[in-house]
């Protein structure tokens, strides 16, 4: 009876994470709720469904009140509800009601990972300040610029890998090895278990996501269990023989009051930067060649002025950001853009509706890499929850296209490319190309 009851834990979490929510999200937008009708343009390739259900938002005003949650695709009200002290990330079942109950007792076997504390994707102050603070000391700007040249080298690499090979798939190829082998260097992997980590990776990775089918959430759940057990390994050999890597600095980091990150600290910031940092970046790349394949101007544009490739960037991110949305809950009463938002409320920030914002940007959809307010976007969220690694994901994104563009300038996709079916995270499954062009 016990094992039974053990093993019911799994599918509680699985059913109050994500069947529950995404069945009564997927019901209401078929019964024309706008924010379940974003939920369901989300999934697939049809971003004209997409750009229609963000605009039908729009139209509704800077926070529309959906069935069961505020939803808003305003830059201005985006910002306000990130930045705001009203509104904490993560989103918990409180009290001490039925589902509450069995909400708690399914999360006692559940894998940290970084959607659960201590992740900095959902804690808060005074919890956060200190945690980031520390964090923010190894993974600075200059830190990065570190990586530069070793990633031009793992991008140089890749690329002559697959220089014999046409078509070939971009995906699989390059844009998942780019930013999975510069992870694995920051966390300090050796090379004879990078494969195995790089595994976690690519596997854990749908845990930032919602919707997940049974199937998913068993083999995310089983990732993200064997990058804990192999973690605690590693952290140990850290400590013992620490090297040059990020993640050797993390380990003795300390605080003004001499305070340090503790094991679970520590674990869940390296399961956030290989689960976040992997599928972000992958998705970065595959989408900035997807844009660049179908603007051929603005690669021109590119070739004759290099320098402008920082910028591109931040217009991949502004155009097809990695990330579709986030969600705040709402812990006091409080008014939004002129709309009473209860405590206990849901509040879905749209980036992707905020980056088109035409009230910020001049012709929001059009794809142009010499935009001047380009870098202005909400790809990576804002206030105190804003991407960690938001200046290597720019720094990756920067090398990685402008480095496969230099080396094959004929290259052009071919049919058979195909969208991720997650729903939050926004990118390709596959991207085959032809190297010498059509």
């Amino acid at each position: 009876m016990t094992a039974t009851r053990e093993g019911l834990r799994p599918a509680v979490r699985w059913g109050l994470g994500h069947a529950l929510p995404q069945g009564a999200i997927r019901s209401a937008g078929r019964k024309g709720d706008l924010h379940g009708r974003l939920f369901i343009a989300s999934s697939g390739d049809d971003h004209a469904a997409l750009v229609a259900a963000i605009d039908e938002l729009r139209a509704a005003g800077p926070l529309h009140r959906s069935k069961y949650a505020f939803a808003t695709v305003s830059q201005p009200v985006v910002k306000e509800v990130l930045t705001s002290g009203d509104f904490r990330s993560g989103f918990e079942v409180s009290g001490e009601g039925r589902l509450a109950r069995l909400s708690r007792w399914s999360d006692e076997t559940a894998p940290l990972g970084p959607l659960r504390p201590p992740s900095l994707l959902v804690t808060e102050p005074p919890d956060h300040t200190r945690y980031r603070k520390l964090v923010n000391r190894v993974f600075t700007v200059r830190a990065v610029q570190e990586l530069r040249g070793r990633t031009e080298e793992i991008a140089d690499d890749l690329l002559s890998r697959m220089a014999g090979e046409d078509p070939v798939e971009l995906v699989e190829r390059y844009c998942s090895l780019l930013p999975v082998t510069v992870i694995a260097e920051v966390l300090g992997v050796p090379q004879s278990e990078r494969a195995a980590v790089l595994e976690y990776g690519g596997a854990a990775a749908p845990s930032l996501d919602l919707g997940l089918s049974w199937r998913q959430f068993r083999t995310v759940e089983k990732a993200l269990h064997a990058f804990d057990a192999w973690l605690d390994r590693h952290l140990e050999r850290v400590r013992r023989e620490p090297g040059d890597d990020l993640l050797s600095r993390l380990v003795t980091a300390r605080g003004e009051d001499g305070r340090g990150l503790s094991d679970a600290e520590l674990k869940s910031t390296a399961g956030l930067v290989l689960a976040a940092g992997f599928e972000t970046t992958v998705n970065l790349l595959g989408n900035g060649i997807a844009l660049l394949d179908r603007h051929r101007d603005q690669l021109a544009v590119l070739r004759d002025q290099p320098s402008l490739w920082v910028n591109a960037v931040d217009e991949v991110l502004r155009v097809d950001p990695p990330v579709l949305l986030t969600g705040r809950s709402c812990i006091r009463d409080t008014t939004v853009a002129g709309v009473p938002v209860p405590a206990g409320a849901v509040v879905t920030t749209i980036l992707a509706g905020a980056n088109v914002d035409p009230d910020i940007f001049d012709d929001p959809y059009r794809f142009d890499v010499t935009r001047p307010n380009a870098s202005e976007h909400v790809a990576f969220s804002a206030g105190r929850h804003y991407c960690l690694g938001a200046a290597l994901a720019r720094m990756e994104g920067e090398v990685g296209l402008r480095r496969l563009f230099e080396r094959f300038p004929d290259l052009a996709l071919v049919p058979g490319a195909r969208r991720r079916p997650t729903r939050i995270l926004r990118g390709f499954e596959r991207l085959p190309a032809s190297l010498k062009g059509l």
